[in-house]
């Protein structure tokens, strides 16, 4: 199936937004993608085929949904904003292929979603070009939830992109850095110019590929423990993990614990949270939790 006009191009989305009579919403984050380069990148990195669906966040005006119903045997794309909805309708109604959800994707029951739409697909990759002030707490609810999803292809903040692969020992790497690899690998695809957008953003962006994993890289007996652990640790990134630890879950009287239980679980006191792996904060809430310090 193959469009004879792309969407993606400067003229023809700014044939489409002037003939709705579309204008952006600032706060919903809306920049559209106008380079075909880029698009077949994304589409390339969801490494779909005519057996595999796609679940695609904001469609916008369907550039990337075009490329995706080409790839893909299904798309469902969500879209929050209901004036895309009849756009959407009308250049997408080549694609038999592709189901439009009104509904804010935070808001969306997906394990229903899937369930309805790609009930008769072993693999889904989702695939976005993400607002840049959800990106996280989209990306969250995808990794929590345990959805049947192989891979997440995501055009997000450069800034942020960099922070989710950061190794430890570097100024990126953080509670985020930690929370996306613990669920999935991560690896940066391609950096992308505020030039190949439609308004132009004023950062530049980059495209993500997550590889969903099928278990986390360690085991740990409570992944709420695990991860208020890894919080508290970098509560204060100048901090040393013993203080910063202290400040969390100790009080005066019983703060000259915490020392003989970093020492246990491998870990100097005076390191910070940044230099810690993922193994070693495993390690480190195992046995917090079994000297009852912590939730549960």
């Amino acid at each position: 199936m193959k469009s004879m006009d792309e969407i993606a191009t400067p003229r023809r989305t700014k044939e489409i937004i002037a003939r709705h009579g579309f204008s952006f919403k600032k706060s919903l984050g809306q920049n559209f993608l106008i380079d075909q380069n880029i698009l077949h990148k994304i589409v390339d990195a969801a490494n779909l085929d005519e057996n595999k669906g796609a679940l695609e966040i904001g469609p916008g005006i369907g550039a990337l949904t075009e490329k995706l119903a080409q790839a893909a045997k299904k798309v469902t794309a969500v879209e929050i904003d209901q004036r895309l909805i009849p756009i959407l309708r009308e250049v997408l109604e080549p694609y038999p292929n592709i189901y439009l959800h009104h509904g804010d994707v935070l808001k969306t029951d997906l394990p229903a979603l899937f369930k309805e739409n790609f009930s008769d697909i072993d693999q889904v990759s989702v695939v976005a070009n993400l607002p840049y002030y959800v990106t996280t707490p989209i990306l969250m609810k995808l990794l929590e939830e345990k959805l049947p999803i192989d891979n997440i292809v995501v055009m997000i903040q450069k800034e942020v992109a960099e922070r989710m692969a950061a190794s430890p020992g570097t100024k990126d790497y953080g509670t985020l850095s930690i929370a996306v690899q613990y669920y999935s690998e991560p690896e940066l695809v391609c950096i992308v110019p505020h030039t190949v957008f439609i308004p132009q953003p004023n950062v530049e962006s980059a495209v993500i590929r997550l590889k969903v994993r099928e278990k986390p890289p360690v085991e740990v007996t409570s992944e709420k423990h695990f991860f208020e652990v890894v919080h508290a640790s970098f509560a204060q990134r100048r901090k040393t993990i013993a203080n910063n630890l202290k400040s969390r879950f100790f009080t005066k009287e019983n703060k000259d614990e915490l020392e003989p239980l970093l020492i246990k679980a491998g870990i100097e006191p005076t390191r910070r949270g940044e230099t810690l792996s993922i193994e070693e904060y495993a390690r480190l809430s195992a046995v917090l939790l079994e000297a009852g310090i912590g939730t549960e």
